[in-house]
């Protein structure tokens, strides 16, 4: 019976060994103390190697939901856009409506583009839009293309003037200014929080050879401002611009007053009714 108790006995181990075989570590009953130490200490190991992956992997492949993401998630009422992110979405807001592009035409042979700009939307800005200007010559003939940016304060009406555009040989006759209802970034800025030079005086000298505009710009803040560009449009009695030119006031003092000079070296194409000046202050 010993002898067979014995041979089952030896069974079984073999059997135990062939089943751990795959493995490099296997635990068993008769493991002594510093093999189990290991064997903890390796599993240990192993389960901080596998968490370690884990959370590289989860990090590698997860994006935490944002606002530049592409996607519309979190809060978001359109893609990127609304809810909790800076930016409001397109459907949220007015698009900007331009009120004229028009041609001027000096004695010298420049041409100049003044162009008037509204934003309707009270506590709405926009910055760095990006415009585009097309110049048509006789019988609607494509010249060329002008593009640049400018900011929309809310509730504003922003003139856009370009001065010596060239065209060539060709004289250009039309000018159409578009801005994509896409292209402009909204986001709130209420206009009370803006200070802005106000226009307290404007006045026109007598000549009509040589016209010129001085305008007083005052200082509301207890700040100094500094390169205020200032744009100037002159009226006929039609509401039609027959003149607009601009200048830059190096600094108006803190509640203090600067003047603004406009002047031309051509008389006016018609008659002055009204003169507006806009200051021009970048967005923040």
């Amino acid at each position: 019976m010993g002898r067979v108790a014995n041979r089952q006995n030896r069974v079984f181990e073999l059997k135990r060994l062939t089943l751990c075989e795959p493995f490099v570590f296997c635990y068993n009953e008769k493991m002594s103390w510093a093999a189990n130490r290991r064997f903890l200490i390796l599993l240990i190991i192993g389960a901080v190697i596998v968490a370690f992956l884990t959370i590289v992997l989860i990090t590698t492949v997860y994006k935490t939901p944002s606002c530049t993401d592409g996607i519309q998630n979190q809060d978001e009422t359109g893609v990127d856009c609304g809810g909790s992110c800076q930016y409001l979405c397109t459907a949220e807001v007015q698009p900007p409506t331009v009120l004229f592009t028009k041609i001027l035409d000096n004695d010298s042979g420049r041409t100049d583009i003044i162009a008037l700009i509204e934003n309707k939307n009270a506590d709405v800005a926009a910055k760095n839009v990006p415009y585009r200007i097309t110049l048509y010559g006789d019988n609607q003939l494509f010249i060329q293309e002008i593009n640049g940016t400018v900011d929309l304060p809310p509730g504003a009406t922003i003139p856009i003037y370009l001065t010596g555009v060239t065209s060539g040989e060709q004289k250009i006759k039309s000018a159409f200014l578009d801005i994509s209802a896409s292209a402009p970034r909204w986001f709130s800025l209420p206009s009370s929080s803006r200070i802005m030079p106000t226009v307290l005086h404007t006045s026109q000298n007598d000549s009509a050879t040589f016209p010129r505009v001085e305008t007083i710009l005052a200082n509301p803040s207890s700040a100094p401002m500094s390169n205020v560009q200032a744009i100037v449009l002159v009226y006929d009695a039609r509401k039609d611009v027959i003149a607009a030119s601009k200048t830059i006031v190096s600094l108006i003092p803190p509640r203090g007053q600067a003047t603004a000079v406009f002047t031309w070296n051509n008389a006016f194409v018609g008659i002055p009714v009204s003169i507006e000046v806009v200051p021009i202050i970048p967005l923040p």
